[in-house]
């Protein structure tokens, strides 16, 4: 695409007879990867943009709601989460989030695409900063085969997948949840991206079906983000631990304590309230 265009993100397959545009300042980068078209672009009213096979993965004026929820509900929702996996998230922003947290000791973070963090480090440093945190370790490579080698490693696992076409739909499988199951400690957390019920209903209540096949206890958790198709998205969140209650946040943060570790979106009444869904769609999901 040249500069000084909208950029209109079209899907017939995810969300049929929608689109979401930016208008766009300048293309910082395009190439193919060995695994999906990658772009980078300067946008007017979203800053620097970050496309993966024509789909918006995050953008710069609200990427911090997703990287703060998908890393904070499990944190949070788990008594001591010192080992943490993140599968995915190659941009690096849950890796920044995750090592805010402040029981968290290791993070091993392993993403398939080494590009996406490469041109991550480039273009977008307010996420990519993440990997610089000497907590974590990152790891080149395919999620499945890692976890396959460490099984009962892990407290949580947080899996920050692009949308379940291409190389990201198996981590939307039954398989894939019985394989995070194996990688984690007894009592064990997982957070996964989810989609959103205002535009495929069927597609999150069949993943959710999937993981409860594995867990004995399920939820979907809410975030709000405007770019993203419904300006909203959603989470899976399970535990091993049956007397697990995601709407109440076993670690809570004062005021002092979020605005130190520069939360703008995620406290501990936004977490309580993310379980609380539309009757429409708790009918449905549960």
């Amino acid at each position: 695409m040249d500069s000084s265009e909208w950029f209109s993100e079209i899907s017939e397959q995810l969300w049929p007879g929608q689109c979401f545009s930016l208008k766009v300042k300048k293309v910082l980068h395009e190439e193919s990867s060995k695994y999906q078209d990658i772009k980078v672009l300067d946008t007017v009213s979203h800053g620097t943009v970050l496309v993966l096979d024509g789909i918006i993965q995050c953008t710069e004026r609200d990427e911090f709601a997703y990287q703060e929820m998908i890393s904070f509900l499990p944190l949070c929702s788990h008594p001591n989460p010192k080992k943490v996996l993140i599968v995915g998230g190659g941009d690096g922003g849950v890796a920044r989030e995750v090592a805010k947290h402040p029981l968290v000791e290791e993070i091993h973070q392993v993403e398939i695409d080494d590009r996406v963090v490469e041109l991550s480090k480039k273009y977008l440093p307010f996420m990519a900063c993440g990997f610089d945190s000497p907590k974590l370790k990152l790891t080149i490579g395919d999620g499945f085969e890692y976890m396959k080698q460490r099984e009962g490693e892990f407290d949580v696992i947080i899996t920050d997948s692009s949308d379940p076409i291409g190389p990201a739909e198996s981590l939307f499988q039954e398989s894939y949840f019985g394989l995070v199951k194996k990688a984690l400690k007894p009592n064990g957390i997982i957070c996964s991206q989810g989609g959103t019920f205002w535009i495929d209903m069927k597609h999150v209540k069949d993943t959710l079906d999937h993981c409860r096949k594995h867990f004995p206890v399920v939820k979907y958790g809410l975030v709000s983000i405007p770019s993203y198709p419904s300006g909203q998205i959603g989470f899976y969140v399970a535990s091993l631990n049956e007397s697990t209650k995601f709407n109440e946040p076993l670690k809570t943060f004062t005021t002092e304590e979020l605005d130190a570790m520069k939360m703008r979106y995620y406290s501990t009444e936004i977490h309580k309230c993310a379980f609380t869904l539309p009757r429409f769609a708790a009918k449905c999901l549960y």
